[in-house]
């Protein structure tokens, strides 16, 4: 109920425990929460001043926090709760953690350069800035490596995580009421990004010159991803039952009793040319499981037990060796202590590492004086690329790639939802696109057929 007192005219009245008064042509409210009093300016309109007040009133009669209370929270605590939150409550990868930890330490050791533990609602966005901008770092996180400044895209990704950082700080209402999020005003959208790592990216001639320096098992690799566009953790994590040969296709699939998930979670098939499924016969000649990649030395290894598993043995496996150190440890494991586990058998199994892949791609680089390609992703370019010379349409290209829609339905609107791709129109584009570039397939199957005495 409303009441209205006449002290200083009708600008002036009570609803239950808050004041509300009208001061240079604007509506504020009074109250006390406990021994603190809370003054503040609410609307230029009564009507909504009095509806604030009102649920004031209900918020203190309740004894609850009021929506203009905060509790302030320093920067450590609030990091620690941000990871806690996308551990236990979001269950996100335990890969998108660690990058959110990587990126929030550089928020917190610019907080621990103050003289005094920093309050979240006290850090200056623009300080931090400046910080970045200066801070010099390890490319690969090694301390004997050559330290050098933050690209932009670092410094950019650093403060979208911050933006998300004290987006949570307002749900959880550590920042005063009515406070922006500080990162916001940073538009990061447009932020320029003038020293971005070049993207290298192969065609017909630069191909046939990197396979003719690789030697046999490099060569069948990275035929692979250039031939299927994979991710180079993808194929490190293919087993033999994910080929089909009679049909000429390759699945990828999450493993989550192994410990592997796709990037975005989609699962998806490529379909293979001939050519490459002539020499992936070849290379899995003997064996029908285990990973299709294995390291060089592998044979060499004491235990070769894991390597004859199939994809439901290695899972118990896992399980076994999770039981296994949970009981030695006398504790439950953590979600990335289980990923080590699973790491463990995927070695075991003499699977390739993702690691493996890049250094053995830079030295077949160097081999073939291609300075500029430094990294396997960029066979994922270079097919993507092809596909788009080809004029292969665009949603097969994007099925073929893995990649998810932007913006719910994605550049071709509902019309995406209606269209649904045979396979057999798939693996047609797919193989009238590669079939432009002939010179690296005919190169491929001679050295194949060379290697294993022309069978």
């Amino acid at each position: 109920m409303v009441k209205r007192r006449r002290s200083r005219g009708a600008s002036r009245f009570r609803i239950g425990r808050v004041s509300v008064f009208e001061h240079h042509s604007a509506w504020w409210i009074y109250y006390r929460e406990g021994d603190r009093k809370v003054r503040r300016r609410v609307s230029d309109s009564r009507a909504h001043a009095e509806q604030v007040a009102a649920e004031l009133n209900a918020q203190l009669a309740a004894a609850s926090p009021t929506m203009f209370s905060f509790t302030p929270v320093s920067v450590k605590q609030l990091r620690a709760d941000f990871l806690r939150h996308h551990e236990d409550v979001l269950r996100s990868s335990v890969h998108t953690i660690r990058r959110y930890e990587t990126a929030t330490l550089h928020l917190l050791d610019f907080a621990d350069s103050s003289s005094r533990e920093v309050m979240a609602h006290e850090l200056s966005v623009s300080g931090f800035v400046h910080y970045l901008r200066h801070l010099e770092v390890s490319p690969n996180g090694h301390p004997n490596t050559a330290k050098r400044r933050l690209r932009d895209k670092g410094v950019q990704y650093i403060l979208e995580v911050g933006r998300s950082l004290f987006a949570f700080a307002q749900r959880q209402r550590h920042l005063p009421p009515y406070a922006d999020n500080p990162f916001v005003g940073l538009r990061l959208d447009r932020m320029r990004i003038d020293d971005a790592k070049p993207i290298f990216v192969f065609d017909s001639a630069s191909e046939l010159r990197f396979l003719k320096a690789a030697d046999p098992q490099q060569l069948t690799l990275h035929f692979f991803l250039a031939k299927t566009g994979m991710r180079p953790g993808e194929a490190c994590h293919l087993l033999i039952e994910d080929l089909d040969f009679d049909s000429g296709w390759v699945r990828i699939r999450n493993k989550p009793e192994l410990g592997w998930w796709i990037k975005t979670g989609a699962e998806r098939s490529v379909p293979m040319l001939p050519e490459l499924v002539a020499v992936l016969r070849r290379l899995t000649l003997g064996r029908d499981s285990g990973p299709i990649f294995r390291r060089p030395k592998f044979a060499c290894a004491a235990s070769l037990q894991v390597a004859a598993m199939n994809r439901q043995q290695m899972g118990q496996a896992v399980r076994a060796r999770v039981t296994q150190v949970t009981a030695a440890k006398n504790r439950e494991l953590t979600r990335s202590e289980q990923l080590r586990v699973a790491r463990s058998i995927w070695r075991e199994a003499g699977a390739l590492d993702s690691d493996d892949v890049r250094r053995g791609f830079i030295r077949v680089a160097r081999r073939a004086e291609l300075s500029d390609a430094t990294c396997p992703k960029s066979w994922r370019h270079s097919f993507a690329t092809l596909l788009q010379d080809a004029n292969v349409d665009p949603l097969i290209r994007q099925i073929t790639m893995g990649h998810k829609p932007v913006g719910g339905n994605g550049a071709l609107g509902m019309t995406s939802v209606y269209t649904h791709t045979r396979p057999e129109t798939q693996a047609r584009e797919i193989e009238r696109a590669l079939r432009t570039w002939p010179r690296s397939l005919e190169f491929v199957v001679q050295q194949t057929q060379a290697t294993h005495g022309g069978e």
